[in-house]
């Protein structure tokens, strides 16, 4: 893979430039993903804040997740794309949204792991 990759938002306002490889990617199948992705899971690269950079206006809306702790997300105030999650508690960690649009090889971003499947629907089955 060479790097640096890049990604955008549906309509490109927002873009980034990532300059290694995602930690891990998880498939999560929490209720809040589902809602996300408008599917079974939402895929999200597990990714360090040195690793990746942004250009375009971010807009940020924050809740509470089931676990206790705040997951506030960073979105593209024009097309409304989730560009990535943080938790303000861990700034150095980045939960890329965004799958790149210039990758030789799509696997980069195939799950590692698939977490919350206690919510997953009945009809998906994981391996």
């Amino acid at each position: 893979m060479k790097y640096p990759i890049e990604g955008s938002c549906q309509c490109g306002q927002v873009t980034y430039q990532l300059h290694k490889a995602p930690k891990k990617v998880l498939a999560c199948h929490c209720t809040e993903c589902q809602k996300l992705a408008t599917g079974p899971f939402s895929v999200t690269a597990i990714v360090s804040a040195r690793d990746i950079e942004f250009q375009g206006e971010l807009k940020e809306w924050s809740r509470v997740a089931e676990s206790g702790n705040k997951n506030s997300a960073k979105f593209c105030p024009t097309c409304g794309n989730r560009i990535y999650h943080y938790n303000p508690n861990d700034a150095d960690t980045i939960k890329l949204k965004l799958k790149p649009v210039n990758m030789e090889d799509d696997n980069i971003f195939a799950p590692t792991e698939h977490v919350w499947i206690e919510d997953k629907l009945s009809w998906y089955k994981t391996s």
